[in-house]
């Protein structure tokens, strides 16, 4: 039996995102069409873009449907982007440990880097300074991140930017669904709808700051009120929309439930490897994840071990080509090399159970015999 604990790499599709999804493909009308048949799957897409605020705390008006949030990323962090309060910035910042979709899915010439400490959080006064140094800028931080599950600072950092005249985007896309995204103080989040059980190739960058303009990515029809042309994809939006719904559910609730499964898992790791190092484990993280090494043992290795043992983990991001590789996130924390080399994330979501941290730690246990042999 296999135990699925990846879910920041994508989680499981959730049972109403995907009955959402076969019904909207037997809507055959284009959304942009007038006739009863175009109404109807019109009708689909902005019931979705209604839950997927209600996720985000934010007006249905604000959300611009995407292909995913590599694609919300490119739209957002455009060189120009203004609100009417704002002059253009064309000067991009963003933190060290961003996913890639973030780190190299801007149109700036070139971004800066903000540093991190060795808790995996953005350095405030090194952002302070940073900001002073030069024009405003637009500043991209995430709400989490999807290696260590590290909580960021996001509503601090954004008065700092706005003191300076800048504007903040800030890559929601592991905190939707798994915490109140409430009051972030940002401008503008991203979300992945596959992260919180909805389908893969779908996001939505969501705008709300009032006036918020940045070039379209994508141009040729008017949809998405003309921030995001192509006819739209009904299905997933749907599936995206039904995710959100469900994901909202009890929200507080779940995330009680998931982070005891996770201290539940973290327990069992010290137990069997009293020198295994949990990266982060004084900040405040996600309730879904954490991120551990076993000194001695590589990333590669373990992996392969729990995946031949049913247990289904990561050494990290998922949008590197499916390579192990050097972790960039605890390289800028100042983890050394070695121990970084033995990086493995586990990440729970909405079908985890208290099965999955069995089988987790007995499949860790049989490893780490392997490794004493």
């Amino acid at each position: 039996m296999r135990h699925y604990l990846d879910y920041n790499a994508t989680a499981p599709l959730r049972p109403q995102a995907r009955a959402a999804m076969i019904s909207a493909l037997d809507q055959i009308g284009n959304p942009s069409s007038i006739h009863f048949e175009g109404r109807a799957a019109r009708a689909l897409v902005e019931e979705a873009r209604r839950q997927v605020s209600a996720l985000a705390g934010a007006s249905s008006r604000d959300v611009v449907f995407t292909a995913g949030g590599t694609e919300a990323a490119n739209l957002a962090l455009a060189p120009g982007v203004s609100a009417p309060d704002v002059a253009p910035l064309w000067r991009l910042i963003v933190s060290a440990v961003e996913h890639p979709c973030v780190l190299g899915g801007h149109r700036f010439p070139g971004a800066e880097i903000a540093p991190v400490g060795p808790d995996g959080r953005l350095d405030l006064e090194a952002l302070a300074r940073q900001l002073d140094d030069g024009a405003p800028a637009l500043v991209a931080l995430q709400g989490a991140n999807n290696e260590t599950g590290v909580l960021q600072p996001v509503a601090q950092a954004a008065e700092i930017v706005h003191a300076r005249g800048g504007l903040l985007i800030c890559d929601a896309a592991q905190v939707a669904g798994r915490l109140p995204l409430g009051e972030t103080g940002a401008d503008a989040l991203l979300l992945s709808a596959h992260k919180f059980g909805g389908p893969k190739g779908a996001g939505a960058f969501i705008a709300l700051r009032e006036g918020l303009h940045a070039e379209p990515l994508l141009r040729g029809g008017g949809q998405e009120r003309g921030r995001r042309a192509g006819t739209e994809n009904v299905a997933a939006i749907a599936g995206f929309g039904a995710a959100a719904l469900g994901a909202a559910s009890g929200l507080a609730e779940e995330a009680t439930r998931l982070a005891a499964l996770r201290d539940g898992c973290e327990a069992r790791l010290r137990a069997l490897a009293p020198d295994a190092v949990v990266f982060a484990q004084d900040a405040p993280r996600l309730p879904n994840t954490f991120a551990f090494a076993v000194p001695g043992l590589t990333a590669a290795t373990l992996l392969m071990r729990l995946d031949l043992d049913g247990i289904a983990a990561s050494s990290g991001s998922a949008c590197s080509s499916g390579k192990v590789a050097p972790s960039h996130v605890l390289a800028a924390m100042g983890v050394a090399p070695a121990l970084a080399a033995g990086a493995i994330r586990i990440s729970l979501g909405w079908a985890s159970d208290a099965a999955d941290v069995e089988a987790f730690a007995a499949a860790l246990e049989r490893a780490l015999v392997r490794r004493r042999g």
